[in-house]
């Protein structure tokens, strides 16, 4: 062990730093509340379905191919892409989490958590054979990291920066050093590793780039590499969120600093987690709700839709406004991200899943089909003061629809189906879970890791747990090499 392990933190106990590094190397297991442990592993199902389901489409196997090259490694999980060292694995891991658009988001601090917090936790899990309830541990304080940091530096923060690459880099870290078991010392170091590197600017939305994916991937991996520095010694700053040249100050035009401090140890944010039924922006679930409650409750179908529909007014906040205006998407990234195609979408086919952002339905020139060409011009998207005003605690919609005879049907919500204060419940995630890896797995895939979640805290290693998901095998259903055999080590 490095001699500058027994430096003295210079620090009083009120810099938030020290603070959080605190809490998150002292909580173990024991320390969680049976509720918090149950929003955990619905962390963690929630996540496992995005990153098998993504872990097959083009970007991740691009990242999977550069991991590749990296050198042989043995030490954890490479979903459907074999074994890496646990840095790359995660990284890769963390890319897959990101692509499909269903992975988890808090709306306070605007952070897909599960992509760069869970892969991270996981990866170093495996690779020092940690108990299954050390994983957990690991991805709760990882949570409280990546929510607390982001809850102090939005909204402004928002604007230039994506939180999921940025403060989830100190989420992984956390996540990571949980794992390794380090002391508050070196908690902090790790931190103050964690932030010097964290990074995603939200340019790569102008193109529709994989950068997106990238973030969490990147965040994962350097959550690791900061993890695993400190461990050794190696020395971080120790004022990294508060100092003159830290976190806060770079990276927002204003902050919170008792966003971190407040009910520190007591209140676990990770009960706060929100969960997508839609596979598009989080900005757009509160007026796709809308769209899909009118529909049902009209009983329309597409073509009484064509007919009826005279306009669409959706108002929203400004700072998702900002990330979600695109009116006539020409891929389907574009898509997921065009707040205007989402909720026409929700209007004429009643369902917002993977094949509504199939690549055949957009061209050069925009969207294919004239029934939602149609649509799009009779949209208008506008922000609201008093919507944006409430944001980030609340995500609000106003959709009014101009019906042909002059009428109109309207809906209103602050909160999109799947938040805490709007909550889904476990079944539902789970048929989530299902329908996102049997489709791509087969069933037997998808109720092998099903039962491995449902009992993950009595795992003794999870290296044993998800080990034969590395080798699925994409032939069609049924093909993978997952099964319940993969599991007698600790299923009851």
């Amino acid at each position: 062990m490095s001699d500058t392990g027994s430096r003295a933190l210079s620090h009083p106990r009120t810099d938030v730093s020290r603070a959080l590094a605190e809490v998150l190397s002292a909580t173990t297991f024991d320390d969680l509340p049976l509720d918090v442990i149950d929003h955990t592993k619905r962390s963690i199902l929630d996540w496992l379905g995005s990153a098998l389901g993504g872990s097959i489409e083009p970007p991740a196997r691009m990242a999977q191919q550069v991991v590749a090259g990296l050198g042989a490694s043995n030490e954890s999980t490479m979903f459907d892409a074999g074994r890496a060292s646990a840095a790359a694995a995660a990284f890769a891991n963390g890319v897959a989490s990101h692509i499909l658009e269903l992975d988890d988001i808090h709306k306070g601090s605007t952070v897909h958590a599960a992509a760069p917090i869970i892969p991270a936790a996981l990866a170093v899990a495996e690779r020092e054979h940690a108990a299954g309830c050390a994983f957990i541990a690991a991805v709760t304080v990882g949570y409280e990291a990546a929510f607390r940091i982001g809850e102090a530096v939005n909204p402004s923060h928002y604007f230039f920066f994506h939180p999921t690459g940025t403060v989830a880099t100190f989420g992984a870290a956390a996540a990571a050093g949980s794992v390794l078991r380090l002391d508050a010392r070196r908690m902090l170091d790790a931190l103050g590793s964690a932030g010097t590197q964290a990074a995603a600017l939200w340019e790569f939305n102008a193109d529709g780039a994989m950068s997106k994916h990238l973030h969490p991937g990147k965040a994962a991996m350097n959550g690791i590499l900061a993890a695993d520095l400190a461990r050794v010694g190696f020395t971080g700053a120790t004022r990294i969120l508060e100092g003159q040249r830290g976190f806060f100050k770079a990276m927002s035009r204003s902050h919170d600093e008792s966003r971190i401090t407040e009910d520190l140890g007591s209140r676990w944010k990770i009960g706060e987690n929100g969960y997508k039924l839609y596979s598009c922006c989080g900005h757009t679930h509160t007026a796709v709700d809308g769209a899909l409650d009118i529909r049902q409750r009209r009983g329309w179908s597409a073509e009484t839709v064509r007919r009826q529909v005279s306009a669409i007014e959706i108002e929203t906040y400004g700072p998702g406004y900002e990330i979600v205006k695109e009116t006539n998407p020409r891929t389907p990234y574009q898509a997921k991200f065009s707040l205007a195609y989402c909720v026409a979408t929700a209007l004429l086919e009643g369902q917002l899943g993977l094949d509504q952002f199939d690549e055949s339905r957009f061209g050069t020139d925009g969207v294919r089909d004239p029934a939602f060409v149609e649509l799009l011009w009779k949209t208008r998207v506008s922000v609201a003061a008093d919507l944006t005003a409430k944001y980030p605690g609340a995500w609000p919609v106003r959709l009014n629809i101009v019906l042909a005879d002059g009428t109109s049907e309207r809906a209103a919500s602050d909160y999109p189906r799947g938040n805490a204060e709007n909550p889904v419940s476990t079944g539902v995630l789970e048929q989530k879970f299902t329908s996102l890896v049997a489709s791509r797995f087969g069933a037997d895939v998808a109720q092998s890791a099903l039962d491995a979640l449902r009992s993950i805290e009595r795992a003794p290693d999870m290296a044993l747990v998800f080990r034969g998901l590395g080798d699925l095998g994409t032939k069609g259903p049924g093909q993978g090499s997952f099964t319940s055999n993969s599991l007698s080590s600790f299923v009851p």
